[in-house]
């Protein structure tokens, strides 16, 4: 584990409240590089005396998307960080939800419904299991992307936030990795050796996420502290 990306998983820990003592974590692990940077840091940290904490990853399967996960190398990859691992499977009840695989848009978001059936299941497991918390794995660029997308498209100056307590159930959502760059993680995952999953998404390609990284691209050039100057507008 690189002494930057610790360095930056504790500070978030500490600047949102992320962990404290007794807390039990439910590990949102899509088998990505960040996910499993997510279960290193969380095993790691579930080992250390303070705070107290209890972990356990979680890979949740959508019956209608071709996802072709490595489970072998899943269930290995927690075994050495000590986590324990569980597979559970869901599908999309609602038929007219699909749409036309083929066609070129469905008739709703496909990132944003295979999502929301993922994190349905997470969301009924933990409260079934009684975790009091789920951690993701959304680093700085997937909130400095969702803020640009918010702005743009729907005028609010808003994004993921390290840290949401849901109103419905007694669960809050946090993000360790909120404040570590894309790029670092990327750079890790090689030197480690992370497994890449092999991804049959229809839709993969079919996003807006794709030009706010390249705006962000462009904006980092008039600014190269324009990262920091959006964290501290958004800690505002």
């Amino acid at each position: 584990m690189t002494p930057s990306i610790w360095r930056l998983f504790h500070k978030a820990c500490q600047q949102y409240n992320l962990l404290v003592d007794g807390d039990k974590v439910l590990i949102g692990l899509s088998g990505g590089k960040d996910s499993l940077l997510l279960t290193e840091l969380l095993g790691r940290q579930a080992q250390i005396y303070k705070p107290r904490i209890s972990v356990e990853a979680v890979h949740v399967r959508v019956k209608e998307r071709n996802y072709l996960s490595d489970l072998t190398y899943l269930q290995s990859f927690c075994d050495t960080a000590m986590v324990p691992f569980t597979v559970l499977d869901t599908e999309i009840t609602d038929p007219s939800h699909l749409g036309d695989l083929t066609a070129q848009r469905p008739p709703k978001d496909p990132c944003f419904l295979c999502s929301w059936y993922r994190r349905k299941a997470l969301l009924n497991y933990a409260q079934e299991k009684g975790f009091n918390k789920i951690a993701f794995g959304h680093h700085q660029d997937d909130v400095l992307h969702t803020l640009l997308m918010n702005m743009i498209y729907e005028g609010r100056f808003t994004s993921i936030e390290p840290a949401l307590k849901l109103d419905k159930m007694p669960l809050t959502l946090i993000r360790p990795l909120w404040l570590i760059k894309e790029e670092l993680i990327r750079s890790y995952a090689d030197e480690i050796g992370y497994h890449k999953q092999l991804k049959l998404c229809p839709y993969e390609h079919v996003t807006s996420r794709t030009d706010a990284r390249k705006l962000l691209t462009r904006l980092e050039q008039l600014n190269p502290d324009v990262r920091s100057s959006l964290i501290h507008a958004l800690n505002r």
